[in-house]
């Protein structure tokens, strides 16, 4: 079994039972769940990777603006079979089925993060769930 989160982001926690059903029906096993709000300055910590690239700011600032809720997953091949059940990272460009295709409203308000590496995954799962 491998390890990986999911965030939902704060334009899609009203469809947060309608993603959990999905997660659950691609054999996802939830670990851990929890509901919360980002301050700024979590946001900005969980997502440095990122930092100096021009989309930084406005992602920072749009997951501290709301709930969002976090998921430590598990099943075979987690981090990768999540990426294809999310889909890309623009909901213009995601396949029909996916999360962001469906719940996704723009690129920073795709719906959904998701690990896209056994090493981030193991990062990101160490940031929320000590």
């Amino acid at each position: 079994m491998e390890e990986t989160l999911l965030i939902i982001k704060p334009s899609a926690i009203a469809y947060t039972d309608l993603i959990i059903k999905r997660i659950k029906d691609e054999e996802f096993r939830i670990i851990e769940m929890k509901q919360l709000n980002l301050t700024e300055k979590k946001a900005s910590e969980f997502y440095s990777i990122h930092k100096g690239k021009p989309f930084y700011s406005e992602l920072v600032d749009f997951m501290s603006s709301g709930q969002v809720v976090v998921l430590r997953l598990a099943r075979q091949d987690a981090v990768s079979y999540l990426r294809e059940v999310v889909g890309a990272t623009n909901p213009r460009d995601a396949a029909p089925g996916t999360l962001r295709k469906e719940f996704g409203t723009g690129v920073c308000t795709n719906a959904v993060h998701a690990s896209d590496s056994r090493t981030n995954a193991a990062r990101e799962i160490a940031f929320f769930f000590k």
